[in-house]
């Protein structure tokens, strides 16, 4: 099997995917920041070979394509091929971009392939971390850099802690994972992403916080940016695998309760909420 956990490849290529491919306008929107902060950390240069690790429907992968030129090559690489697809169709003749359907952690991607390994949240996920790493090292070529956007703790990021925080009192309280379980908060804990990157042979390891506020839902009126986040916490993210079998009454008053924490925070189109994130970059030490 794949580094990825058979649980998260069904899923993925299952409601999960679907859910991201129907939401992908307002989920980039979303995390668009947070990428580009990833880009700029990342120094793409004309020329380079690029890999986007977890893709996803390519909206990284494309910026990155414009950055390294006609002279260099971007490929995203993603395990939902519901998101490929959706990649493919949304750039089907961008110079130096192609997309496959992939798990970056144990495919072979050739040695020595790459400039550049970049991901925006797309390497919290590998059910053995070192190994994938080290995979993914031995697709750099000699010196080459990494650089990746990962979440801090759930506690510091609203698109959970306001939505789950709502529903307590109205659906029981999930046991929380294992700190370092595969899963978006898997980074959490900066000197363990360190150390992960360190047993996988990468050096000059630099890891940073950034905090963005995050448009989430959309509306042409802020009571509509209210409803549209509440719409949205319940298609994609914890809240909807919390509620995904609850009885009818539940649900409505679980709506309610987020409906009224989203309502505390600003935005006019969207609601605004606190993301909090690493920006890593590494070296490949080998020479």
């Amino acid at each position: 099997m794949p580094q990825a956990s058979v649980y998260r490849v069904s899923e993925w290529n299952g409601k999960s995917g679907e859910r991201w491919v129907s939401n992908q306008a307002r989920l980039d929107a979303m995390l668009e920041h947070f990428g580009a902060a990833a880009i700029e950390a990342a120094v793409p240069v004309p020329g380079e070979q690029v890999l986007d690790i977890g893709c996803g429907a390519g909206a990284t992968s494309r910026v990155l394509a414009d950055r390294v030129g006609p002279d260099g090559h971007v490929t995203g690489i993603d395990i939902s091929a519901a998101l490929i697809e959706r990649a493919r169709g949304l750039y089907p003749a961008h110079t130096g971009l192609d997309f496959e359907l992939e798990d970056a952690g144990s495919a072979d991607l050739g040695a020595g392939r790459f400039d550049l390994l970049y991901s925006r949240f797309g390497v919290m996920f590998f059910a053995e971390p070192v190994a994938a790493f080290t995979n993914l090292r031995l697709a750099l070529k000699p010196g080459g850099r990494a650089a990746f956007v990962c979440w801090r703790g759930a506690d510091e990021n609203d698109w959970v802690r306001l939505p789950m925080g709502a529903i307590k009192g109205i659906v029981p309280a999930s046991p929380p994972p294992e700190p370092d379980a595969p899963g978006p908060f898997s980074f959490g804990d900066g000197e363990s992403v360190r150390s992960i990157l360190s047993l996988a042979g990468f050096t000059d390891i630099a890891i940073a916080p950034f905090d963005r506020e995050i448009p989430f839902g959309l509306g042409t009126s802020r009571e509509g940016a209210i409803n549209d986040a509440v719409d949205m916490a319940f298609e994609v993210g914890p809240l909807s695998r919390a509620l995904a079998d609850a009885a009818p009454d539940v649900r409505k008053s679980a709506a309610a309760a987020v409906r009224d924490a989203f309502a505390r925070r600003p935005g006019e189109h969207s609601v605004m909420i606190d993301g909090a994130a690493w920006i890593v970059t590494a070296r490949n030490a080998s020479s």
